[in-house]
């Protein structure tokens, strides 16, 4: 019985446990990579999508101030809703509040005393779970030959 034995090559309980410890640390490494991957690819997604919907919402902004939309002394509330633009569903699109700034001739301020034409302010996309936030500041230009003060 003594020589059935030596040719026996069984591992131990110990050999067993540590290469099932091994693959266990290597599934949980593989796993937490693909978890990550997943959320990563998410949040870019959501960039991506808060990022081109943000130009769109500028541009609608534009368009309607081209059309001859301005607002003289203009609040936030004046281009928070431009015809003609959406924001996709689970984002946000809005005016930052306190971010209208009207020009002087000699530099910003945030009171309007006399408008001179030209208006600053900064739009602001979210996706629902804030994982991306994207703002833009755009200019707003009053249109030559609307009134009949010169440009």
């Amino acid at each position: 019985m003594a020589g059935a034995l030596e040719g026996d090559r069984g591992e131990s309980l110990l050999e067993l446990i540590i290469a099932v410890a091994i693959m266990s640390i290597a599934v949980i490494a593989v796993a937490a990579g693909i978890g990550t991957a997943v959320l990563v690819s998410d949040v870019h997604r959501k960039q991506a999508t808060a990022g081109a919907t943000v130009r769109d919402y500028g541009e609608a902004i534009q368009h309607l101030v081209a059309g001859g939309g301005y607002v003289a002394c203009a609040s936030t509330a004046s281009y928070a809703t431009p015809p003609g633009f959406l924001a996709p569903t689970g984002y946000s699109a809005s005016v930052v509040p306190g971010s209208l700034r009207y020009w002087t001739g000699g530099g910003w301020q945030t009171s309007c005393s006399a408008d001179k034409g030209l208006q600053r302010l900064t739009v602001r996309v979210a996706s629902g779970d804030d994982r991306a936030v994207e703002e833009l500041v755009i200019m707003v230009r009053k249109r030559c030959g609307l009134t009949e003060t010169p440009c």
